[in-house]
């Protein structure tokens, strides 16, 4: 994934790039193109490369929960950095192995 853009990790510009980022990343780590995950989705082709490039900044969490759910992940997850995404699963492992 690349480097966020130095922001303000408060700011709305900050978290509509991370989403840009983490959409891209899901998408491509579940094998699916832009167009396939645009089928999967009740919106257009070109909300989902609009989104992936950070050129639509105004988009709604609906919209991001349908591509969560198209790409069978929980929407928090396009929220998070590469650091809280690590702490994450490194918790859930931490809880497994205690199990």
């Amino acid at each position: 994934m690349t480097k966020l853009k130095k922001v303000n990790r408060n700011s709305e510009a900050y978290i509509y790039e991370l989403v840009s980022q983490n959409v891209k990343k899901y998408r491509m780590m579940r094998g699916l193109t832009q167009s396939e995950l645009a089928d999967l989705i009740p919106y257009s082709y070109s909300t989902v490369i609009s989104i992936e490039g950070n050129y639509r900044n105004n988009f709604s969490l609906a919209v991001i929960g349908s591509i969560a759910k198209a790409l069978n992940i929980r929407m928090y997850l396009l929220f998070m950095d590469e650091n809280e995404t690590k702490q994450l699963l490194e918790k859930k492992s931490k809880k497994q192995a205690s199990k």
